[in-house]
């Protein structure tokens, strides 16, 4: 009885480990794959991914910004755009003097509101609204057009795109995205290559 219960722990323990390899495994392929569409380099796109830490960080040390903000910093090619909402222009503007103070970050783009902070219905939103942009950006005709270039941000129904694209395939995308239900307006923050 105890060698059978010893079998059995044994092989829930194993299975439990396998399958963390797994998913360990299967993310670590969707990043590789992530990174393989990118045109940034991979040392920039661990270099956003810091800056974007490191803003996090410094906002997190001033306790107006957990009570009377929701800031979203995303970086791309170390361009940081800030979305969200704050209570006051003070609050916006310290945002952009911390994300500016970081090393390495070339342009900060504010696009912080002022106002109350976004609902969870609104979050919802602008959650399914990112994913219909992303399904349609694969629809965009344009040979050597890569949608998972686009960097996708939604906020209140505003569109945010951000990437390393050409002049034509930015007009491309502006043209789709404009046309989806519920857009309110888009934001171009690509960089042309």
């Amino acid at each position: 009885m105890y060698k059978n219960f010893v079998s059995l722990l044994t092989i829930c323990i194993t299975v439990l480990i396998l399958q963390g390899c797994a998913a360990a495994v299967v993310g670590g392929a969707a990043a590789t794959a992530a990174v393989a569409h990118d045109r940034r380099t991979t040392g920039t796109i661990v270099e956003d991914q810091s800056i974007e830490l490191k803003i996090y960080d410094l906002m997190s040390k001033d306790s107006r910004f957990k009570q009377q903000s929701s800031i979203h910093v995303t970086s791309y090619n170390l361009v940081v755009l800030l979305t969200g909402q704050a209570a006051d222009q003070a609050l916006r503007s310290k945002a952009e003097q911390m994300a500016s103070s970081v090393d390495r970050v070339r342009r900060v783009v504010n696009e912080i509101e002022i106002g109350s902070t976004s609902t969870l219905v609104e979050n919802s939103r602008d959650a399914a609204l990112t994913t219909e942009v992303k399904v349609r950006l694969a629809k965009v005709q344009i040979p050597g057009f890569d949608p998972l270039r686009v960097k996708v941000v939604t906020e209140r129904g505003a569109v945010f795109l951000l990437g390393l694209i050409t002049k034509k395939e930015a007009d491309a995308v502006t043209d789709v995205v404009r046309h989806i239900s519920g857009v309110r307006r888009v934001v171009r923050v690509f960089e042309y290559i």
